[in-house]
């Protein structure tokens, strides 16, 4: 008699095993990869960066929906009780809809890049909450599901990925229709330095969604990775971004991310 082979775990299982068992137990904390960072809260995903997205504060705040003193009074009154995302409705300064809005376009956008391929294992740290505090959390399995429909999506567009990182070039190729408006402002930003994550800060614009609009260009011609690119394995490898220290300590963390804004301006 034969034993029948053990069913193969689904494609959003495999994006990330630990993140799977994390759910299944219920787990609060940090999960690390190379490109960012998800936080659970009763094995649900409540938020998520990664330093190739823009993070809620630059999507709201260029957005319309706050202006930038808002937001960092918001951070100076409630990020140490890790209740930003509350004050910011509970004072009036966004309406709850366009919080959660703006909260969910920033954690799927920084979940892509952070559940994206890589060789070197995930942290996870236990018991680390991030300042924003609760919006709405996501079940994990739409985590998945939804990164894995961007992959797809991406493909679809135009199934090289070079430019994704690389610093990108107008090809000067003459257009045999109007650019989209949207795709016009994106392509305005392309000057043979500035990568992806670049504009879509420069943008204050979803990454994946400027990654889409990139795709479109560069199948249509107009755009293409700047210098020679890798071949083999290392091509489709996404490149490792260092990652700033997750803390259980909300002040700490406050205060670096005052310090890194304020370096900035």
């Amino acid at each position: 008699m034969t034993t029948a082979p053990a069913p193969a775990p689904s494609p959003a299982a495999a994006l990330s095993p630990m993140l799977q068992r994390l759910a299944a137990e219920r787990a609060t904390g940090a999960l690390m990869r190379d490109r960012g960072t998800l936080y659970l809260a009763d094995g649900e995903v409540v938020h998520a960066e990664s330093p190739a997205t823009p993070g809620i504060d630059v999507l709201l705040t260029r957005g319309g929906a706050l202006h930038r003193d808002g937001w960092w009074d918001a951070v100076a009154q409630a990020g140490a009780h890790r209740r930003v995302g509350r004050y910011l409705v509970d004072s009036g300064r966004v309406a709850g809809g366009a919080l959660e809005l703006c909260h969910l376009g920033a954690l799927y956008d920084a979940a892509f890049f952070a559940l994206a391929p890589t060789r070197t294992p995930a942290r996870f740290r236990y018991g680390v909450a991030h300042w924003i505090g609760p919006v709405r959390p996501v079940p994990v399995h739409a985590v998945q599901r939804e990164t894995l429909r961007r992959r797809e999506l991406l493909d679809r567009i135009w199934p090289e990925a070079a430019g994704d990182s690389a610093p990108l070039l107008r090809t000067g190729r003459p257009v045999d229709a109007p650019v989209p408006p949207r795709q016009q402002r994106v392509l305005e930003q392309v000057d043979g330095v500035r990568t992806a994550t670049d504009i879509a800060q420069e943008l204050g614009r979803s990454a994946f969604h400027t990654l889409v609009d990139l795709r479109r260009l560069a199948a249509s011609g107009l755009v293409e990775a700047a210098g020679p690119q890798p071949t083999g394995p290392a091509a489709s490898a996404s490149p490792r971004i260092e990652l700033p220290e997750v803390t259980a300590d909300p002040d700490v963390a406050l205060l670096r991310r005052l310090r890194d804004a304020l370096e900035a301006l």
